[in-house]
């Protein structure tokens, strides 16, 4: 196992919530990919898409990724993150990499108003479109994939520790 931990998916996955209570459980420090962003841009993420653009957004999310040294973490990455190709390839050089997939219906269920979260989308674009664009950027990028369907973030903690020793 490598000494940091990084979770992909879609929004609503729980990616930050399983990663809290991963780093809990591993003794390991928690980071967020977006807050790391919010945190270097002063702003929310919906503020960054809205003022620069999509496109600007990517790659502003690859940069501050690219930039960042990751030690003994398990790091929750925005769902877009999987679109750069530097950042991906950089977290995964030092990171076991665990995609947190659950079926469309039960994350259309999470997200109650895509557009407060701050994803990175084209207009008009709906979640079921956006799971069939990233579905397998996720899959080419996983380590593991872990089955979240019907799970407590519990669940799928313990299933995680399994999968990686």
């Amino acid at each position: 196992m490598k000494s940091n931990i990084v979770l992909i998916g879609m929004p609503g996955a729980g990616k930050s919530t399983v990663g809290v209570l991963l780093a809990k459980s591993l003794l390991k420090s928690f980071t967020d990919t977006d807050l790391l962003i919010q945190r270097r841009y002063g702003c929310s993420l919906c503020d960054i898409i809205e003022e620069h653009g999509t496109d600007a957004f990517l790659q502003i999310e690859n940069d501050v990724i690219c930039s960042e040294h990751f030690s003994d973490c398990v790091i929750a990455t925005g769902g877009s993150a999987v679109y750069g190709a530097e950042a991906m390839a950089a977290l995964k050089a030092q990171a076991d990499t665990v995609y947190l997939k659950l079926p469309v219906r039960e994350i259309e269920k999470r997200i109650r108003d895509i557009k407060t979260r701050g994803v990175a989308m084209k207009n008009g674009t709906d979640i079921a479109e956006l799971y069939t664009e990233r579905a397998p950027l996720y899959e080419k990028y996983a380590d593991i994939t872990l089955d979240c369907a019907g799970k407590t973030p519990e669940e799928c903690v313990s299933e995680i520790c399994r999968l990686l020793r």
